[in-house]
């Protein structure tokens, strides 16, 4: 299907995203730093970015600015963030679609067939 990275630093998420993603039959690679997500967005082709926003070495918002200096990748946020204000600027900022957690595993598929349909 697609090859998705997955930015989350907790691990539990992350493991959990990882296995939904394989079982559904996408090519999966992660990282829990934004600057490693950049390091494998530069290194590797992917379909889709999901990227949360609490990442320990830079906010996702900074990290977005920066994945959008190097590629036009659809990114999808994943955050626990709910603030409206928030979301309109970061989709305003480049993000292709924005979810906030908690979120089902169906719920995220969806949003990611839906980007690739557009991409």
């Amino acid at each position: 299907m697609a090859s998705v990275l997955v930015v989350e630093d907790d691990q539990f998420v992350r493991s959990a995203l990882i296995r939904h993603l394989t079982d559904a039959a996408h090519t999966v690679r992660s990282v829990g730093t934004a600057l490693e997500a950049l390091r494998e967005v530069a290194h590797f082709r992917f379909d889709v970015v999901i990227l949360d926003l609490g990442l320990p070495d830079l906010d996702g918002s900074e990290a977005l600015k920066m994945l959008r200096g190097i590629t036009d990748v659809p990114v999808i946020i994943a955050t626990a963030r709910d603030d409206e204000t928030e979301i309109v600027r970061l989709l305003n900022a480049g993000a292709d679609d924005y979810l906030t957690k908690p979120f089902s595993v169906e719920h995220l598929s969806a949003r990611i067939a839906a980007v690739l349909r557009r991409a």
